[in-house]
């Protein structure tokens, strides 16, 4: 196991993150996963053993189920707290009133308070928010998580879900208000999704923020599963088909990592995640797990090693149509190239 720097920050994480949206299972996330605490406790001493040392969970994670089974799991193993990273985040409904959701400061710090005492920890580590809330001024929220970190009680903060420009908004405030800025960006990107690429990926790299992947293998249908010829009855995909992809351009890139995967006596799943491996932009890869041997498959991905002429056939059958002003850049720009 590899340990990278988080984005511009001295914290260093494993390059596999280990997520918890299977934990528990109440409301929506039963189609995620409903594993109980003995089955969460295997898989995080799994974790640990392999090298992880980092643990990404939210609030809205079934309904907080997560975060208390998360920090039950850490109890029950004897884990040193200082020994791991753990990411929780804010954003989504968490009741039935109207300041029960959103970014705003009560909400905030109200469900900070709330995922300490649902793990049982003193201080998080990686505190994000989940997406963007139109209705909450930035800076608003932004002071918030400053106070957070000033108090304390969080030592990072990062973001998930937001849009390039959202991103450099947030970093402007930052600096001219001098608060806490974000970290790193916790954003979906697989090689059935590579929409990070047009906007985002060069923003993260321009401004050093750290990658966490969320769904790296397309909601599992990079798993290995699914076949252009055949699906299979059950699996995250039949109970919950998010995120959306064009399945066709799926299947053909299925095929090609089919091919490698054979080559290298590894699988479809390993190859999805050692290409995100490969992507300098990408800190951390977020693999969850309802099983043993699923876990142990994925963690097996930082052994396999890509060659350039695998990484191009790879990058060239997912590659992304040209867009505007993306085709015109990349045109005006190669007289400037060194």
């Amino acid at each position: 196991m590899k340990y990278k720097l988080l984005g511009n920050t001295g914290l260093k994480v494993s390059e596999l993150c280990m997520g918890a949206m299977t934990f528990g299972g109440r409301g929506m996330w039963t189609a995620i996963g409903t594993l109980p605490q003995e089955q969460v406790n295997a898989l995080v001493k799994q974790s640990v053993d392999a090298g992880i040392n980092f643990i990404d969970t939210a609030n809205v994670y079934s309904e907080g189920l997560s975060e208390q089974m998360t920090g039950r799991a850490m109890r029950d193993l004897g884990l040193k707290r200082d020994d791991l990273v753990i990411a929780t985040k804010v954003r989504g409904v968490m009741g039935k009133g109207p300041n029960d959701s959103g970014l705003s400061r009560k909400h905030i710090l109200q469900q900070a308070n709330a995922s300490l005492e649902r793990m049982n920890i003193d201080y998080i580590d990686l505190y994000q928010i989940h997406g963007f809330d139109p209705q909450t001024p930035m800076e608003e929220t932004l002071e918030a998580l400053d106070t957070l970190v000033k108090s304390g009680k969080v030592r990072y903060i990062g973001c998930s879900n937001l849009a390039a420009w959202q991103i450099m908004k947030a970093l402007g405030i930052s600096a001219q208000n001098h608060l806490s800025k974000f970290v790193s960006l916790q954003a979906y990107y697989t090689l059935a999704g590579r929409d990070l690429e047009r906007d985002i990926v060069p923003m993260l790299l321009d401004q050093g923020l750290g990658l966490m992947v969320w769904s790296p293998l397309a909601g599992g249908f990079l798993s290995g599963k699914y076949r252009r010829e055949s699906n299979p009855a059950e699996g995250r995909r039949v109970n919950f088909d998010f995120p959306p992809i064009n399945k066709e351009k799926a299947f053909d890139i299925i095929d090609v990592m089919q091919t490698i995967a054979a080559e290298k006596q590894s699988t479809v799943a390993q190859i999805a995640l050692a290409w995100l491996l490969h992507q300098p932009v990408v800190t951390s890869v977020i693999i969850g797990a309802n099983k043993p041997e699923q876990l142990a498959d994925n963690i097996k991905s930082v052994e396999v090693t890509l060659t350039d002429e695998e990484l191009n056939v790879l990058n060239e059958i997912s590659k992304l149509a040209p867009e505007y002003p993306g085709w015109m850049i990349e045109r005006q720009s190669g007289d400037r190239k060194g």
